[in-house]
């Protein structure tokens, strides 16, 4: 058999795509100006997607491939399903427990704390996948996932919620924001009004995103020969981008919402980079251009809480300037550096991505390092 196409072997591309979207989380939340950002990195201001609208899918995505090479390695480590279950346990109140203190931190207001956020929602769905993969064989898993999907539309669609007009995707009055605030009301942070973007409702077609990553892995694990592998995710992936955007015609595409049409259309993209990334690295071995990706994609979760506590920190020191303006550090940095030197849409993404590549040489040092922390 060829060494690439072992299902025993370490798919380094599962590795660079984690990383990737690592990164590009990264970028899109630390702008030097909320005010002046490049649309593709801006979320849709509600139906419709840019970039930045895939990259918490893709994330999801590669949760689910991952877990059925992790699982895969616990059996043949003849790990019983309790001690697998412990695991699992522990990984979801981990994951759950870091993005609480994300939202709280540094003011620790807990009253109010916002409940839900992407590694709530991220713990949710590996929790709810990984008990469907231990439990149930493929064809069931395929099941779950376009249930949940269909189930979630019809939710959508017919459930009968007060004060709803007749689109049943409008903002403030749709089925997802009702049961956000019938539920969460006081603890959702910024999007009391809005809606919880990671809410209870919304949860179920995020499980399908993370479903159709755990078919990915299944299917990067079966014995078709590499070359096929490629081809055939990145043909299926081109099929669901263009069965979510016909589905759209009926069913908005929305992030926010976590809409049916969303989560098809994203999972085809993901298809799609992983595809090519499956190709370029683990197929016919070019790797160097990769490595920032690798370093990442090994400390993900990592990485990403501690680029955001540190955001947090540097804005909490103040500067005043000559004209006595105060601004925290961020602000400051941006108005007397990177504005000044590169305008102000050019500057705040620059920024941003030198805040990345901050981040990409702390963990660069933690993977020389052999430093991976597992969380």
């Amino acid at each position: 058999m060829n060494e690439n196409n072992s299902p025993h072997k370490r798919l380094e591309s599962i590795d660079a795509f984690r990383g990737a979207t690592i990164a590009g989380m990264i970028i899109v939340i630390n702008p030097g100006s909320w005010k002046f950002i490049y649309p593709p990195l801006r979320h849709a201001n509600w139906h419709g997607w840019t970039i930045t609208d895939l990259i918490y899918p893709f994330f999801l995505f590669i949760v689910g491939a991952a877990i059925v090479f992790s699982f895969s390695k616990n059996i043949e480590k003849n790990i019983d399903n309790k001690s697998l279950y412990a695991k699992i346990i522990r990984r979801t109140i981990i994951l759950f427990g870091l993005g609480l203190f994300i939202n709280t931190f540094p003011n620790f207001n807990l009253p109010n704390i916002r409940i839900m956020g992407v590694l709530q929602r991220i713990a949710i769905c590996y929790m709810i996948v990984s008990v469907i993969v231990i439990n149930t064989k493929l064809y069931t898993q395929l099941i779950i996932a376009l249930v949940l999907i269909f189930v979630y539309w019809a939710a959508m669609e017919w459930l009968p919620i007060p004060g709803m007009g007749s689109d049943p995707y409008a903002k403030f009055t749709n089925a997802a924001t009702y049961f956000d605030k019938l539920i969460l009301s006081g603890h959702m942070g910024s999007y009391e009004k809005l809606g919880e973007p990671e809410g209870f409702l919304s949860t179920l077609p995020s499980i399908s995103t993370t479903l159709f990553g755990v078919l990915t892995g299944h299917f990067l694990k079966s014995n078709v020969t590499v070359n096929k592998k490629a081809v055939n995710l990145f043909l299926t992936g081109i099929l669901c981008v263009m069965l979510g955007m016909l589905w759209s015609i009926w069913l908005p595409i929305n992030k926010h919402l976590w809409t049916s049409s969303y989560a098809v259309l994203t999972a085809g993209y993901a298809l799609i980079c992983l595809s090519i990334f499956y190709y370029l690295i683990d197929v016919k071995g070019y790797k160097k251009w990769a490595k920032p990706l690798f370093v990442f994609g090994m400390n993900a979760i990592t990485a990403y809480v501690l680029s955001i506590v540190f955001a947090k920190l540097i804005m909490l020191i103040k500067i005043e300037s000559p004209n006595g303006i105060t601004y925290h550090l961020k602000a400051w940095v941006y108005e007397n550096f990177f504005s000044m030197l590169f305008g102000n849409y050019t500057g705040s993404a620059i920024q941003a991505l030198t805040y990345c590549l901050i981040w990409c040489s702390i963990m660069w040092f933690l993977y020389n390092k052999r430093i991976f922390i597992k969380v």
